[in-house]
């Protein structure tokens, strides 16, 4: 054992906290000014933008250039077994693809024209 072990040891209760507060009061200051000092490299870096995920969800980008908003996509397939819809942009879902591979034909999941009122919103 060494000898700062043993001190410790025996040392009593309270003073052993006072210890414990005393350590954690410093780590606590160090992380804090490490942080700050990675902060400022970061947007020195950076060129100034210091958080590249807008945590607001705001349309800003992280380029700072203002998000074009999309139109709402109507659905076109729908799984006939559980009502799950696709409109038919990005990546196929897979009781789609299940349903392709057991010599399904995509055109037998395709919904019917849309509703007059739904056309009217879009």
């Amino acid at each position: 054992m060494s000898i700062r072990k043993i001190e410790l040891e025996s040392m009593s209760l309270d003073d052993l906290w006072s210890l414990h507060e005393e350590i954690s009061g410093i780590l606590s200051a160090r992380i804090k000014a490490e942080k700050q000092e990675l902060e400022k490299r970061l947007a020195v870096l950076g060129g100034g933008m210091a958080s590249v995920v807008d945590p607001s969800g705001s349309g800003v980008s992280s380029t700072g250039k203002l998000r074009r908003k999309y139109p709402r996509v109507l659905p076109k397939y729908r799984n006939p077994q559980t009502s799950e819809t696709w409109s038919g942009r990005g990546k196929r879902p897979r009781w789609l693809v299940a349903a392709m591979k057991s010599g399904r034909k995509i055109e037998d999941f395709r919904l019917g024209e849309a509703s007059p009122k739904v056309r009217q919103r879009a």
